[in-house]
């Protein structure tokens, strides 16, 4: 394993732990709201300051881009950080929720990890060395089909000038594929389509923190991401498309007659 994705699975794991031991006692927890149906708690604060620290005792010198506390440095080097992705579901005890970190070099997604504390799932990637679920090399599934294809998505929750567009694409997927899931933390449905256990991906609205992790798990395990324009301009836009190579293709097709002008890329 690269010294620098060694690094990160350690500041995932170290977070995951304060996540975990938290989740014993949720109704301790103390939650604030940064806007409608965007939640913060001490736990995302805390896990994010020791991922931060963690990481900074070894590369003192690289940039942070965290949910919580923003950007800090300049360096060719940016660590990309969801401390706690899923927070609504987590402080409803809902387990599904996870730890992303990503390191980006120069603008190009080099590592990523994507913890899953509850199943104790450790999604790791580097550039070019492939995609890994606890040591084991994981592949996009094999689907070709768009009607063959379990798809992912998440619901537009803080931003809503796009419902009607999202609206129509889901009722065109609902009725064109095998099924549609939401279960509430984009890094880890990203980390499953790497794994191949969803087929296809698209949600509108996120954050880099939310993608970048993901998206490079789902590259090298043989898959496919865009933006809503079959570009790479997915962590900045924040609308991303994910799939199988074929089921990428068909997916980002049929998204296409449902993009506004407010919804280009």
């Amino acid at each position: 394993m690269h010294p620098m994705l060694n690094t990160a699975v350690k500041a995932a794991r170290r977070a995951g732990s304060i996540i975990g031991r938290a989740s014993l006692d949720l109704g301790q927890i103390k939650v604030g709201v940064k806007q409608q149906n965007d939640f913060v708690t001490e736990v995302d604060r805390a896990a994010e300051a020791t991922i931060i620290e963690t990481l900074r005792e070894v590369y003192p010198s690289h940039a942070i881009l965290a949910e919580e506390s923003g950007h800090d440095g300049n360096s060719e080097f940016q660590w990309i950080i969801d401390p706690l992705d899923g927070t609504t579901n987590f402080i409803h005890g809902l387990p599904q929720y996870a730890v992303s970190i990503a390191l980006a070099h120069k603008g190009v997604l080099a590592h990523a990890v994507v913890f899953d504390i509850n199943r104790n799932e450790l999604f790791t990637a580097s550039k070019g060395a492939g995609a890994f679920l606890n040591d084991k090399r994981i592949r996009v599934s094999k689907c070709a089909k768009l009607d063959e294809a379990l798809l992912g998505t998440g619901f537009p929750y803080r931003m809503f000038e796009h419902v009607d567009p999202y609206l129509a694409i889901f009722k065109e997927m609902t009725r064109r594929c095998a099924g549609v899931r939401r279960p509430g933390a984009a890094s880890l449905d990203l980390a499953w389509l790497a794994a191949g256990r969803i087929d296809g991906f698209w949600e509108f609205g996120l954050s880099p923190w939310d993608m970048a992790a993901g998206a490079l798990l789902i590259l090298e395990a043989g898959g496919l991401v865009s933006d809503l324009a079959g570009e790479g301009n997915y962590l900045t836009t924040g609308n991303i498309v994910g799939g199988t190579p074929k089921v990428f293709a068909q997916l980002l097709q049929a998204i296409q007659p449902h993009r506004t002008p407010g919804l280009m890329a």
